[in-house]
């Protein structure tokens, strides 16, 4: 049994008519009554009475009938779920975001991927750099917002490109005396005790903010470290050092902390969106059109940030 001879039943149940239903599948009718003779063999049952008047189902005819066209609706939605999974329409996509990402550029993303595709579920997971390009490289995410150049064995497998650039900015409790200052001297920072995260989970932004103080001609002095941008700023703001964070992070608008400027301006740090080298799946395919348009070239993954 197969997909063809179900549709031929039921085109013979609604046309109750050889030639009609021959006609209708586009064929001619000696063959097509062949293959519900065949069919009828295959079961054992008489699916149609035939008399030189007219053609009707049988009770078998009838049972088998509804079934056969409940089995060429799913046979339909089967086809069309794989088209639309080929398409990159339907399924699953498991998204890694480090947490200053949520304060303006995933959100943004999300919103354009989501009006694009309904039908794809997204997984979203909040992870630190250096653990974004590790479940990257296993195939345990599919891609993600984190704060490029890559390095290592992650550099080889990943590709990344920005998709957001922005200042640093200096972090400080609301009621410190440098809070006054529209614009801040890096310099002016020397001697404070410092909150940040560890160097290994965002080797690159790390070395960019320890970088700043550097060439303001001082060391930080790190008395606490904290994993999450959220963190940091909730210890900054309990008083227990200052910090150096991308402007992003600004938007959290909490009124203990203030954000300003670091004079002359610092570098800009990024935002990347990164994924595995060639990797075939059509969602991540779309993701990325959605996320950068129009769609360039990617540029091969680099050393690891935050």
């Amino acid at each position: 049994m197969n997909l063809q001879r179900l549709r031929y039943a039921v085109a013979l149940a609604d046309e109750l008519n050889f030639g009609r239903a021959a006609l209708r599948e586009g064929m001619r009718q000696p063959p097509f009554s062949q293959q519900i003779s065949k069919l009828e063999e295959e079961l054992g049952v008489r699916l149609f009475e035939r008399t030189t008047r007219q053609v009707r189902l049988t009770p078998a005819g009838e049972a088998f009938v509804a079934e056969a066209r409940a089995s060429l609706a799913h046979a339909e939605l089967a086809a069309e779920s794989a088209r639309r999974a080929g398409r990159g329409e339907a399924g699953r996509l498991a998204i890694g975001f480090v947490g200053s990402a949520t304060n303006l550029t995933l959100p943004r993303l999300l919103r354009r991927f989501r009006a694009r595709y309904p039908g794809v579920q997204v997984e979203l997971r909040e992870l630190t750099t250096a653990q974004q390009a590790e479940e990257l490289r296993q195939g345990l995410l599919d891609v993600g917002l984190l704060h490029a150049p890559l390095a290592g064995p992650a550099a080889e497998v990943l590709s990344t490109r920005t998709v957001a650039r922005e200042l640093l900015l200096a972090a400080l409790p609301a009621g410190h005396p440098h809070a006054a200052h529209k614009s801040l001297p890096a310099g002016m920072l020397a001697g404070e005790p410092f909150v940040m995260f560890p160097r290994r989970f965002g080797p690159a932004l790390h070395d960019q903010i320890i970088g700043v103080a550097r060439t303001a001609g001082f060391e930080p002095r790190i008395v606490q470290e904290a994993v999450q941008m959220q963190t940091i700023v909730g210890l900054v703001a309990a008083g227990l050092g200052v910090s150096i964070v991308p402007e992003s992070v600004a938007r959290l608008r909490r009124g203990d902390v203030v954000f300003r400027p670091l004079s002359p301006a610092t570098r800009v740090v990024t935002l990347d969106l990164t994924w595995r080298t060639g990797d075939p799946n059509p969602i991540v395919r779309n993701f990325r059109a959605a996320a950068f348009e129009p769609q360039t070239a990617a540029r091969p993954g680099r050393e690891p940030g935050l």
